[in-house]
């Protein structure tokens, strides 16, 4: 209990201490966006997401980096655990922003550097809302701002991988981007299997080949959820 009280404090003082930051990246969103700019705004949540895994004891292993394209993509992932999130800003190397459920959108500051990393807030609860979320995020796709979905809809808290349900595959195929599945394994101990308590765990983060638009445009969305799934679970143990 003391550990999982020291890593929220840690957290949360440097969620607090990132607002002169913030100040600065909101400037720096209104600028005409470049490759450049990008990585300076993700550079602070980066750090941040980075900084929490390592003082909870927590290693991310990441292997397949080089398959990521030199554009916007989907990455699309399993859902173990609720630090899936940092391991993805602190250590895949790119900005990305999220499609998120919209409580997150009502924590303070974080929800600020959320937006400026163009993340999308749905409601899973309301089609009309969830509608209108998907396609800001199809826009965003489409202006090279790269998103991370998981397509299971809620963490799995565990090893088994849920069935990906195809809806959320509309942000690449409407905006015609490569889709790249990762494959997160590890990050259900952190949390999850602990009644709610923190500890340090070993996380692997597998990126794999993308697939691009001319592979999936045949493809119907219930055979290109499965086959994403499959790949996806190609990753975690057998």
């Amino acid at each position: 209990m003391l550990f999982t009280i020291k890593i929220y404090t840690y957290s949360v003082l440097l969620v607090l201490g990132s607002i002169f930051k913030l100040q600065k990246a909101k400037k720096l969103f209104q600028l005409p966006t470049t490759v450049e700019i990008r990585k300076e705004i993700f550079e602070t949540p980066q750090n941040v997401s980075a900084k929490v895994l390592k003082k909870a004891g927590t290693s991310v292993h990441v292997t397949g980096r080089e398959n990521i394209p030199d554009e916007a993509v989907l990455y699309v992932a399993n859902h173990q655990g609720i630090f899936d999130i940092l391991a993805f800003l602190g250590h895949l190397g790119k900005p990305i922003g999220f499609i998120a459920k919209k409580e997150i959108n009502k924590l303070p500051i974080i929800r600020t550097w959320m937006g400026l990393l163009n993340c999308v807030f749905i409601d899973r609860t309301d089609r009309r809302q969830s509608m209108k979320a998907i396609n800001q995020g199809i826009e965003n796709l489409k202006n090279g701002y790269s998103l991370v979905v998981f397509p299971e809809g809620t963490r799995s808290k565990g090893t088994a991988l849920s069935e990906f349900k195809p809806g959320s595959l509309r942000l690449a195929t409407k905006a015609n981007v490569p889709i790249v599945p990762v494959t997160i394994y590890g990050t259900y101990k952190m949390l999850e299997e602990n009644n709610g308590q923190v500890k340090g765990a070993s996380v692997s983060m597998i990126i794999h080949e993308p697939i691009f638009p001319e592979s999936y445009q045949s493809l119907k969305s219930a055979e290109l959820a499965e086959n994403l799934q499959d790949i996806v679970a190609t990753g975690l143990p057998q």
